[in-house]
């Protein structure tokens, strides 16, 4: 029978695989897996509406940017738990302060995204500059590629990132140290860079040719995006507020993540088929009642 180690990570003991080569493969998974998470959709949906109506030619890369961003403190969290230690017990207070990150973001970029479009003159496209000025400026409406990269970079100070990194760079202590550590961290990035880098550019797509479209398909595009935002933000709250419904979400993460593209594309099929509708009756002549 093949040999398995066993790491603690502050709540749960959890199993990996004692060879190499099986470890990068199950950190790779690991790394698809956490970009798929809801929240990190969520957000990668809200800033790439909000940097391709400013036409920042970033926009398609939001996903990959901000999966940088979350890479990069991955990667510094590997390097720090391999240099330490085989054992490492994950700070108890980032449960809650990484939560209320999430949380704050989403429920940011939600609220920018449904003043967008609450606001939007009648005959205009829908673009996201909901609260300039009153939080922090043209950079918060238009967010450029550094605040993305920061942004993602916060989303990972949370428990289950440095629980997760701590966990996979504590086994890779066994094979050498440091240098395994942060390999194993870049693995983790490249799957996480899978996930959303795609995420960002199927969104950015779907949302250019949305505005293509014109106003309805990118008022409906605005609401889902938005939506789905605060949804997610509320669905953290509540993990936060009611331990019943946080156990419930366990081991749930892929089909919220996957209840997350399934609103986005939704939302554009409505746009389009309202839009092609609306097409069709402006087409037929006044007092044509055929």
């Amino acid at each position: 029978m093949k040999k398995r180690s066993f790491f603690h990570t502050g709540r749960r003991m959890h199993v990996l695989p004692a060879d190499w080569t099986s470890l990068v493969a199950v950190v790779l998974l690991l790394g698809l897996k956490h970009g798929f998470d809801a929240d990190h959709l969520a957000a990668i949906d809200g800033l790439t509406r909000m940097t391709r109506r400013a036409q920042a030619r970033h926009a398609r890369y939001c996903g990959a940017l901000f999966s940088l961003g979350h890479g990069l403190v991955v990667m510094l969290i590997a390097l720090l738990v391999g240099s330490a230690s085989a054992r490492f017990s994950t700070p108890a207070w980032l449960e809650q302060s990484g939560a209320w990150i999430s949380i704050f973001f989403l429920t940011l970029l939600g609220g920018l995204n449904l003043r967008a479009v609450l606001t939007a003159p009648p005959q205009a496209v829908v673009a996201p500059v909901g609260l300039r000025g009153r939080l922090a400026g043209r950079w918060l409406a238009a967010p450029g590629p550094g605040l993305v990269l920061a942004v993602g970079a916060l989303f990972a100070v949370s428990f289950d990132t440095v629980s997760q990194v701590a966990l996979f760079a504590a086994a890779a202590a066994h094979f050498g140290g440091p240098a395994d550590a942060l390999e194993l961290g870049l693995v983790f990035l490249l799957g996480m860079l899978v996930t959303d880098g795609v995420n960002g550019l199927w969104v950015a797509r779907l949302i250019a040719r949305s505005d293509a479209l014109a106003r309805v398909a990118s008022r409906v595009m605005g609401l889902a995006v938005g939506g789905v935002s605060l949804l997610v933000a509320a669905v953290g709250a509540s993990r936060l507020a009611a331990p019943a419904f946080a156990a419930w979400t366990e081991g749930r993460e892929l089909t919220l993540g996957a209840a997350v593209v399934a609103a986005v594309l939704a939302s554009f099929g409505l746009g389009e088929a309202l839009t092609r509708r609306r097409a069709r009756l402006e087409r037929v002549p006044r007092g044509n009642t055929t």
